[in-house]
């Protein structure tokens, strides 16, 4: 089994593309550890598939390094992390009707995109890293977006982190290769998680019908890039954003 003795890190990991993604992982064997802020819905995950479980504000520094610290000190290593927890706050950045302002995006929700999505994942990238020099290899992975690359109509928040998390992923690819470490991200489309089942069914057949293959991503297929970017079959790939997005190219 390709990940045999491996220990995996996934945020977000309670539910939708992390739960699937840790469900693939865990299939090859891995030991996979997942942290999320939703204790119920993180146990009954870790309990499914025989990995484990912290509370994790991702946000909070200091928590996500004592996390990082107990998994290097129950498990010695850590040879993946998946960037996956995010956050939607959509809205447009003003808002008119017959010629007067009648809205805007909020800061506070501005503000909690950015430091979900962006400086999360630079918490967790920042804490994992020199355990992963020590041992003279590891992956990064991280969770960007078609909007991060295309650009999304009522997303100046959530476009700013996954471009954010682009740039940063070709910054650290350039940092880190020289220890053995490898950095790449995904870009996600329309992806039917749980949240996007609950959208009206008028807005998922947009969807579909702006996606060429005519369906939804579903989380196992975005979970199948994070497990192909891992292995050792993506060795000599780093510093790249892989769009999986049936081939949609957003609109205005």
């Amino acid at each position: 089994m390709p990940f045999t003795n491996k220990i995996v890190l996934i945020t977000g990991g309670a539910a939708g593309i992390g739960k699937a993604t840790a469900e693939r992982f865990t299939e090859a064997n891995a030991t996979v550890v997942i942290c999320d802020v939703n204790a119920d819905a993180g146990n009954a995950t870790a309990a499914a598939i025989g990995g484990h479980f912290y509370r994790v504000d991702i946000t909070d520094r200091q928590a996500v390094q004592a996390w990082v610290d107990d998994v290097v000190a129950k498990f010695g290593r850590i040879d993946v992390l998946v960037n996956n927890a995010g956050v939607l706050r959509d809205g447009q950045l003003v808002k008119f009707k017959d010629g007067e302002l009648i809205g805007q995006m909020p800061e506070a929700d501005f503000d909690l995109v950015i430091s979900v999505n962006l400086k999360g994942a630079f918490n967790c990238a920042q804490a994992v890293a020199p355990v992963m020099v020590k041992q003279g290899s590891g992956v990064i992975l991280s969770a960007s977006s078609i909007a991060g690359l295309d650009g999304n109509f009522g997303q100046t928040n959530y476009t700013a982190t996954k471009a954010g998390i682009v740039g940063m992923t070709k910054v650290w690819a350039r940092e880190l290769g020289r220890y053995g470490i490898r950095v790449n991200a995904i870009a996600p489309g329309f992806t039917l998680t749980d949240m996007v089942r609950q959208m009206p069914e008028k807005i998922l057949a947009g969807m579909r019908q702006h996606t060429p293959l005519r369906r939804l991503g579903q989380p196992r297929d975005i979970a199948n890039g994070y497990y192909f970017l891992a292995s050792d079959e993506a060795s000599f790939i780093t510093g790249e954003t892989l769009r999986i997005d049936g081939g949609i190219v957003i609109g205005t």
